[in-house]
């Protein structure tokens, strides 16, 4: 037993380090892609922490879905956020997985880009709308009475760069049209809707989504119209954008072209094994397949050793 768990351990640090060998690599060519979004996840951050100076709190705006949903208060609000929650690291866990399972799709490193891709451009018509019209929140935080409603002036340029975070993730205001939540969500549901491999998970992802849509109103953390607009721009924003981006290869069919450049190293011995192949009077052409005879140090292609012989006696 203890035999068959150390060999497995073997083979396991082997896949997890031939696979961090190759996504090294890929992260050498494509950190900047990354890099990019990263930093466009940050400004989105920033965004939302602006127009929270622009926020004025109000009446609640009437709502369908705060009509037909019972409202869960301040003490169950946690249930929307472990949701998310929940959906947020085990798609992020999953993403990692070529890591150690044998049989994968795609490389981390390739999926993270395209996910960052349909985030951000998420994300942009985000900023734009909820700039365009602040509406009254209708979080407990952000209604009249509540001190976190209005931010007051910033002291300094650090206390708006730092997001004051985490409270000021946390607590915000204004950045309402559409869900942040749902993008997310979305996201990662349609991600793994084309790249995951099992059809009940991708069942109760979707499944999931509608849940988390449902939480977020009855926590009244956003406006009925925000999950809605979330539902059909960010489907939208997935399919388009995927259509430009090129295709990651599939690694499950074993077939997909290697990825990254040849080294010097593997070209010389491959030139060396077509130098032997030479020296060795075999052919380059693999489609080269007839059989040859060899009379007196001569190779015959497609000749009968019995006629040959003949030949050299003069009959």
């Amino acid at each position: 037993m203890t035999y068959y768990v150390a060999r497995e351990g073997s083979k396991l640090w082997k896949r997890v380090l031939g696979e961090t060998k190759v996504e090294l690599q890929l992260l050498g060519e494509k950190w900047k892609l990354l890099l990019v979004g990263v930093i466009l996840q940050y400004i989105h951050g920033l965004a939302a922490r602006g127009v929270h100076y622009l926020h004025r709190p109000g009446p609640i705006l009437q709502d369908v879905g705060f009509i037909l949903l019972p409202e869960l208060g301040k003490e169950r609000a946690y249930i929307s956020e472990t949701v998310f929650s929940f959906m947020f690291f085990s798609f992020v866990l999953w993403t990692f997985h070529p890591f150690i399972y044998q049989s994968k799709r795609f490389y981390t490193v390739l999926l993270w880009r395209r996910v960052l891709a349909f985030l951000v451009a998420s994300q942009f018509l985000r900023i734009i709308t909820f700039y365009s019209t602040q509406l009254p929140g209708p979080n407990y935080h952000c209604r009249e009475g509540s001190k976190l409603a209005r931010l007051p002036r910033p002291d300094n340029i650090l206390e708006v760069l730092l997001l004051n975070f985490p409270r000021g993730v946390i607590y915000g205001c204004g950045d309402l049209i559409f869900s942040s939540h749902m993008i997310f969500t979305l996201v990662f549901v349609l991600t793994y809707q084309k790249y995951g491999s099992r059809r009940f998970i991708k069942q109760v992802a979707w499944l999931i989504a509608i849940i988390q849509s449902l939480l977020i109103i009855a926590s009244r953390k956003h406006y009925t119209v925000d999950v809605v607009v979330a539902w059909y721009t960010v489907n939208l924003i997935v399919f388009f954008v995927d259509k430009k981006l090129p295709e990651m290869p599939d690694r499950s069919t074993g077939t997909s072209p290697p990825l990254l450049p040849i080294s010097a190293k593997d070209k010389d011995s491959k030139s060396k094994e077509e130098q032997l192949k030479l020296l060795n009077g075999n052919s380059l052409d693999t489609s080269d397949r007839r059989p040859r005879t060899q009379v007196n140090g001569k190779h015959l292609e497609d000749s009968n050793p019995v006629n040959g012989d003949a030949t050299m006696n003069g009959t």
